[in-house]
């Protein structure tokens, strides 16, 4: 029997925050943070990654350039106040959180 992980958003908001550099934090708020998270989900279940009881699949290969495509025209159409760095540092930090707490490997 594997260890269920837990994926605590609040925990991840608070990680993301710490782990984007001050200076790129400026004028993002756990919101902003949260609807990225939102984003991410969202390409996850489009490309089929996450089962209907939110369990994701095994192993999957995520394009991260066509996530990060797929977050900029989120963003751009809900015109949110994140900028491009910004949104790459909130991708970038979800998945360290996510290999922090043993959903991702780090790729080989």
């Amino acid at each position: 029997m594997s260890e269920e992980i837990v994926f605590d958003e609040q925990d991840a908001i608070n990680f993301i925050l710490r782990f984007i550099p001050e200076e790129d934090r400026k004028g993002l708020s756990e919101d902003d943070v949260q609807y990225v998270l939102d984003v991410i989900y969202d390409f996850y279940e489009s490309k089929g990654l996450i089962e209907d009881d939110d369990e994701t699949t095994d192993a999957a290969e995520i394009d991260e350039e066509e996530m990060l495509a797929y977050a900029r025209k989120a963003v751009k159409k809900d015109h949110m106040p994140i900028t491009d760095t910004q949104l790459q540092l909130i991708i970038e930090g979800e998945y360290e959180y996510g290999v922090l707490i043993g959903i991702y490997s780090e790729e080989e």
